[in-house]
């Protein structure tokens, strides 16, 4: 039966990318439309960027001291409340 479970896997042909874990320091706002997503700083806790803080977008409940997992640390949310394209 295990070896069922496997090639079922296996034929489905689903990658899913690694995540990169990373800690919930501080909650800094919210934003969007309605409040449904949360800037907050994380600290990188494993990879290539170990040790880096950096802020990031999160969509749904987020507290202190979660673990997200990230798809990628190379890019850092900007703050919440800067005009862009070209809004004066």
């Amino acid at each position: 039966m295990a070896e069922e479970n496997q090639q079922e896997t296996k034929s489905s042909g689903v990658s899913f990318s690694r995540g990169v874990a990373s800690e919930v320091q501080e909650i800094i706002s919210r934003g969007g439309v309605r409040g449904e997503v949360t800037l907050v700083r994380v600290k990188i806790l494993e990879g290539r960027d170990q040790g880096k803080v950096m802020r990031r977008n999160v969509r749904g409940p987020v507290r202190i001291g979660d673990t997200l997992m990230l798809r990628e640390t190379e890019f850092e949310a900007r703050p919440v409340g800067k005009r862009g394209r070209g809004n004066k």
